[in-house]
């Protein structure tokens, strides 16, 4: 062959220099294909989080006190500064709110109801109308267009004109109502500061109603008299890059510093941005960070394959370059000869690996996890590319090139007298680098245990990647599987001492010759073991990761559908809410609870009340938070329960007799059949005897119904001890007389609750304990019944009580107190999503929906969250291909060297057969030691590390803890598969051998 020297000697070995070629492709395709993917995922991610952004989280407001003669100064500042902050001008909306009128008609009134006026820009884009037209400015009335919810409260419509005074300002206002319109969402989320409109009405110490919007010119002119205005922007964040995140916090951050600097002193800036932004960077870090996992792993493996490919060439050409030695070859020149043939083969792959990762990730872009999430991976070669390929390609070279340096200065006599000599210990192992390598790996794990991410502060006050933590999994996974070299010595003496007595030559022999040259089987040995290694734990990671956020969904959510909202309503009062909710299609079961802050014995808590006998039914607790089966918390915490009068029938109306001893406030509780109580005020009584007619409808609001029957539960009258002053005379339910006597008040005992366990170790109570705690206020006398590691609808590490709905709330009759509302409504169903579609055609129902399969479907489409299994299935795959090219280069170059071996044992007498058994024997004994070490060491590093990589979307800890999931049928399947291709490659070569021996004959 024509050509340099360099290219005849690299041609000269096609079989190993084309498995280097294959190695350097493979780690510099996979590898480019990483960072690509790890941009790209950072990129969607932070894309994704802004395009699902509430209105709430992205919008800023600035509000200030202005005159007609301030405003537009004050206009033109703010919107400089939001332009400056935002780098594009955002979406910027003003709104005023008016001082108070006097309705019509009540102007010399003490106590009149009042009206306010207000204007908000591009109200039309947020509402339609029902009638008449959207104000304008100009003309001696003031054109205005009222809410429907205001219209129905005040009788208004469009036409109508009337005059109102000020209650600051007394100077008449005339007003022409010239539209009725009604909000597209009432009750989202812009509209949630602004209850007078969104309602129609408040009611307090004064009842308000309005307001009626005005133009924004007509506004300043007639109603800016220091009033109210509130400056929104809403900027487009669907382009922001992760490099953007910390500065456009910063700069947001000082709005409100250069406005007061550039006199606006009384302007007060709020909103939740910077603060998302910051956590959404450092989600963005942690996301990128833990991705260098999987990398790392595939670094560890790619380098290990090519040096054993690289030992290979160099053992193969010893002879050659202690010959080429002998005969005044230089250092130098030997080196550049391995330097040349290095980079003959890495070149090649540094120039194609950035056009082949775009292609490789179109596959992974098919996993159903990265499909679900929306994300569409297609990333194209750029010069950061260019540069990790011919960085990964240079490092391979250069591993290439060591093992023929380290024994390019023997001698041929040197090289002739050391062939064939071989211990049982490799140079690793007898230095102990594997032992200190150990300490390292430990080091590394013990601080990703601690710390729970592989970010670290930085000098600077930021946040930066740790590398220690970061490359703990990858040196637990060499340092295992370098421990395990030290296993095949010993393993192999065994194997030969158990097939030594054996009639068969072939297993007696393959184990010998493995005992007699372990270090030949250690290298491929190590190598498969890694694979495996990575393989599982990948597959680990990945599924620990998803059924962890299944966990979060169900632990978040607390059952399959969870409503909060106000416990009563315009449209669905307390009893009507319940019968709302609970005939959704598809709901199975359901409770009214409760859920709201309170003090624990100086603690800070959350109280949650539900039925207790449901808790089987609605209440998602996984089984290993706590010790007590959720079957015998059920059973254990109902207590002492309140009594009850049935009210017969469906009765509209009750008539309560009462008899007070004193001026007394009283309240009649009643409860509906679904659990829910509400008081009702009879008033401040007066000495004597009272009879007061309730109207029983008004409860279900205008649009709701009751869920019948309805029972009197008792009265409640200023304190416990004013309750012998208030007797009942009378009770009828539509002019029946109720018969029997009204329940008593229940007597207390002790409060069965269910406690999480620091609150627990707080008051110094276990399971089965009594004891006297402070809460909100009072003393009471509670039994610990159970202790829950986490609380579900809980914070990472939030104190919580859970409590029986009916004995809360016999408890609070008990002691004089108004029964406890159902803030919140626990619903069981099979499929929620009917349900949800119907809540969406009530937006008037004021609900908040948490439904747990939309909960989960968020949180396993998170780009951020799902980002790091993409890359482990990646790297996965990637080791694998990894390992049966080493294997198949290994066993390939074996079979090669020991042809003249095999063709003595056929002179010899040996058959074929038993010929082709020694190898399968030799082969078999690395592939079985690589599996059941490479599970045994996924085990271990599973459970050390990936209860720890597994974070939330935004770079958290995950609430409930992680629970190692290790999919055992999964892995029993590859390493089935694995086995039966590594046993083809064998068969495959063993035939090849066959056929070469044959000839050679």
């Amino acid at each position: 062959m024509r050509g340099p020297l360099v290219v005849k000697r690299a041609f000269s070995e096609p079989l190993l220099l084309l498995a280097a070629f294959g190695s350097i492709l493979l780690a510099t395709t996979t590898l480019v294909a990483l960072t690509m993917y790890a941009s790209s995922i950072a990129d969607a991610g932070v894309r994704r989080t802004m395009e699902t952004a509430s209105y709430r989280q992205t919008a800023a407001t600035i509000s200030a006190p202005v005159t007609a003669e301030t405003f537009p100064r004050f206009d033109q500042s703010i919107r400089a500064e939001l332009t400056r902050a935002y780098a594009a001008p955002p979406a910027v909306t003003v709104s005023f709110r008016s001082d108070s009128f006097a309705m019509p008609g009540q102007e010399d009134e003490e106590r009149p109801e009042l009206l306010r006026f207000g204007s908000y820009d591009g109200l039309d884009r947020h509402a339609r109308l029902v009638s008449g037209r959207w104000p304008k400015t100009g003309g001696d009335r003031v054109e205005a267009a009222i809410s429907l919810s205001a219209a129905s409260a005040t009788g208004f419509k469009a036409g109508q004109e009337f005059t109102t005074k000020g209650r600051l300002d007394p100077r008449p206002v005339q007003v022409r109502v010239v539209g009725v319109f009604q909000l597209d969402d009432p009750f989202g989320e812009r509209w949630a500061d602004e209850h007078l409109l969104s309602r129609g009405v408040e009611r307090g110490e004064f009842t308000t109603y309005g307001p009626l919007m005005v133009a924004r010119e007509t506004f300043v002119a007639r109603f800016a008299t220091s009033v109210n205005a509130t400056w929104t922007a809403v900027p487009d964040l669907r382009a922001l890059t992760p490099d953007r995140l910390r500065p456009l916090a910063g700069a947001i951050d000082q709005v409100g510093e250069r406005l007061k600097a550039a006199g606006c002193t009384s302007c007060v800036t709020a909103g939740h941005l910077p603060e998302i932004l910051t956590q959404l960077d450092t989600a963005s870090l942690v996301a990128r960070s833990t991705m260098l996992i999987p990398v790392l792993q595939l670094l560890l493996l790619a380098a290990y394959a090519l040096m054993l490919t690289a030992r290979l060439l160099a053992d193969h050409r010893r002879m050659e370059v202690a010959l080429l030695r002998s005969r005044g070859a230089g250092t130098a020149r030997l080196a550049a000869l391995a330097g040349g043939e290095a980079l003959l083969v890495a070149i090649p792959c540094a120039v194609a690996a950035p056009f082949l990762g775009p292609p490789l990730l179109a596959l992974i872009n098919q996993l159903p996890w990265i499909r679900a999430s929306g994300v569409r991976l297609a990333p194209s070669a750029d010069l950061g590319s260019f540069l990790v390929s011919f960085g990964v390609a240079l490092a391979s070279a250069v591993l290439l090139v060591l093992p023929a340096l380290a024994g390019a200065r023997r001698t041929y006599v040197e090289e002739q007298s050391a062939r064939g000599r071989g211990g049982g210990r490799g140079l690793i192992e007898r230095a102990g680098a594997d032992l200190a390598l150990l300490v390292v790996a430990g080091l590394a794990i013990w601080q990703l245990q601690r710390y729970g991410a592989p970010v670290t502060a930085t000098a600077g006050g930021g946040l930066g990647i740790d590398p220690l933590i970061i490359s703990g999994p990858a040196l637990a996974l060499l340092t295992g599987g370098m421990l395990g070299l030290r296993l095949v010595p010993r393993v192999s003496k065994l194997a030969e001492r158990v097939t030594s007595g054996r009639p068969t030559l072939a297993p007696a022999l393959g184990a010998w010759q493995v005992s007699r040259r372990p270090l030949r089987y250690a290298g491929p040995a190590l190598l498969l073991t890694m694979a495996i290694a990575i393989g599982i734990v990948s597959m680990a990671t990945a599924s620990t990761w998803r059924a962890s956020q299944l966990d979060q969904a169900h632990h978040q959510a607390g059952a399959d559908l969870r409503l909060s909202g106000p416990p009563d309503g315009p449209e669905l009062g307390a009893f009507g809410r319940g019968s709302a909710f609970t005939a959704l299609p598809g709901i199975t079961a359901a409770s009214p609870g409760f859920r709201g802050q309170m003090e624990v014995g100086g603690e800070n808590a959350m109280l949650l009340a539900m039925d207790a006998g449901k808790l089987g039914e609605l209440f998602h607790l996984r089984p290993d938070l706590s010790a007590q089966p959720l079957s015998r918390l059920s059973r254990a915490l109902p207590g002492g329960q309140a009594g009850q009068v049935e009210l017969p029938g469906r009765p509209a109306t009750l008539t309560v007799g009462v008899r007070v001893e004193a001026e007394l406030p009283v309240r009649v509780v009643v409860s509906d059949a679904l659990g829910v109580w509400r008081d009702v005020p009879l008033g401040v009584l007066r000495p004597g005897t009272h009879e007061i007619d309730l109207d029983l409808r008004a409860l279900a609001g205008r649009n709701g119904t009751i869920t019948y029957p309805l029972s009197l539960r008792g009265l409640v009258a200023g304190s416990p001890q004013d309750r012998a002053r208030v007797e009942v005379t009378a009770l009828r339910a539509d002019g029946r007389q109720i018969a029997g006597p009204p329940p008593a008040a229940p007597a207390l005992a002790p409060l069965p609750v269910v406690l999480t366990a620091d609150l627990s170790a707080a008051l110094k109570l276990d399971a089965g304990q009594t004891g006297r705690v402070g809460i909100d206020g009072r003393v009471l006398e509670v039994t610990v019944v159970g202790v829950v590691d986490a609380m579900p609808t809980t914070a990472a590490g939030q104190r919580a009580v859970l409590v029986d709905w009916g004995t809360l709330q016999a408890y609070e009759l008990a002691e004089a107190r108004p029964p406890r509302p159902a803030t919140e409504w626990w619903l069981a169903s099979a499929d929620t999503a009917p349900a949800i579609r119907q809540l969406a055609n009530h937006p008037e129902w004021d609900v908040t929906a948490l439904d747990r399969r939309e909960l989960s479907t968020r949180l396993q489409d998170d780009p951020l969250a799902s980002g790091l299994q993409g890359a482990l299935m990646l790297g996965f795959l990637a080791a694998l291909v990894f390992a049966a090219l080493g294997f198949l280069v290994n066993a390939a170059v074996a079979a090669r060297e020991r042809k003249g071996e095999f063709a003595i044992l056929r002179a010899l007498g040996v058959s074929s057969r038993q010929v082709l058994g020694l190898l399968a024997v030799e082969q078999a004994f690395v592939i079985g030691l690589s599996l059941a070490a490479g599970t045994g060491l996924a085990v271990v590093v599973g459970v050390l590390v990936v209860p720890h990589i597994v974070l939330t979307g935004q770079a958290s800890a995950v609430t409930p803890g992680v629970l190692l999931d290790i999919p055992w049928a999964a892995t029993a399947a590859m390493l089935a598969a694995v086995a039966a291709a590594l046993f083809a490659i064998v068969a495959g070569l063993a035939r090849t051998t066959r056929g070469q021996i044959v000839e050679e004959r």
